[in-house]
């Protein structure tokens, strides 16, 4: 199993950062990498920029302790395990960290989610430090 991990320190309170990434369906709106998203509290849709589609399982979604974690189930990348987590720590009052880490395979996918994901936190902290 592959594993990628990522974080990123914004300055930002915990839970306006969590407000972001628990709206599930909304991933696209801080994710570069996807120009659609759609779904519920249990699945969503997403679309990336070469119209690719994934459809992930939401695994947890858990506001308490700030925590999202999906699977990839299905769509067009040939993707046969993964698990995505997304955490959303303070570390003080008005300053977060977000790790996201994957466990993905086949492992040639690796680059390219790691990728997208690097610029999705990125994105993440302009959007939220404005």
């Amino acid at each position: 199993m592959t594993e990628i991990r990522s974080h990123i320190v914004i300055d930002t309170p915990a839970d306006t950062v969590w407000k972001l990434i628990g709206d599930v369906p909304n991933i696209a709106h801080w994710m570069p990498s996807m120009i659609e998203s759609r779904g519920d509290a249990d699945q969503r849709t997403v679309t990336l920029a070469d119209g690719a589609t994934l459809i992930e399982k939401i695994v947890t979604n858990d506001a308490a302790r700030r925590r999202l974690q999906y699977a990839v189930v299905g769509g067009d990348l040939p993707v046969t395990t993964h698990l995505g987590t997304v955490d959303v720590l303070p570390i003080a009052e008005d300053r977060s960290i977000v790790v996201y880490s994957t466990e993905l395979e086949p492992a040639d996918l690796a680059d390219a989610f790691d990728s997208a994901i690097s610029a999705g936190l990125a994105h993440l902290k302009s959007l939220l430090e404005r």
